[in-house]
């Protein structure tokens, strides 16, 4: 009965053993015949070399089946070792698909192609809106403190002018947005500004 066995490396008393024509150490090894006694031992590498195997019988591949570690988790590393003729016999076979690492994949492609993208858009969408009204409200800033400027000059040079004893306010009407305060505040570390003027009453405070 045949059996294949894919090494990914293999030392006999701590020499590695590779292919004879390129020495990688990644190879098969490939038993087949009607009885084990009888049957060879084939070899071949990642690059397509093949050789009959001198030392292994199909017998010592099936030792090699029986000992190796196999792989319950991701983290786990498939290796065997043997004795042969009074020779230590170790190495690795190469990984086979447990349903851990399944679970691995569809998880690290879920985060890496999906959720993670998805989050970095997001966050990327708040910065982008808490940076407008920001901006806004430094450009109304200036542009009242630049008003006030013109009307203190003006009343200046028209030689001021004197209350009216009689006058009577209006009653003021609050802003319902900002409670009547002409400004939200920001909760927020992105920025060293976390006043907003309200652009419901433009920063007044007051609703006509």
């Amino acid at each position: 009965m045949a059996i294949e066995l894919k090494i990914q490396v293999m030392t006999l008393d701590g020499i590695p053993l590779g292919c004879p024509d390129c020495g990688t150490n990644a190879f098969s090894l490939d038993g087949r015949g009607p009885i084990d006694a009888l049957a060879t031992v084939w070899a071949t590498c990642a690059n397509y070399h093949s050789w009959e195997h001198p030392m292994l019988t199909v017998a010592d591949l099936r030792a090699i089946d029986e000992v190796r570690t196999g792989r319950q988790s991701a983290e786990d590393i498939d290796t065997f070792e043997i004795v042969i003729g009074g020779a230590v016999l170790a190495g690795v076979l190469q990984p086979e698909v447990t349903i851990d690492d399944l679970k691995r994949v569809a998880r690290d492609v879920y985060w890496q192609r999906i959720i993670k993208p998805a989050m970095r858009r997001r966050k990327n969408a708040a910065k982008r809106a808490l940076v407008r009204p920001i901006k806004n409200a430094g450009r109304n800033a200036v542009a009242a403190a630049k008003a006030t400027a013109l009307e203190t000059a003006w009343t200046a040079q028209a030689g001021g002018y004197e209350p009216d004893p009689d006058y009577t306010p209006e009653p003021v009407t609050p802003c319902p947005a900002c409670g009547g305060k002409g400004e939200h505040r920001l909760k927020t570390r992105l920025h060293d500004t976390t006043r907003v003027r309200c652009s419901v009453c433009h920063g007044t405070g007051e609703i006509d």
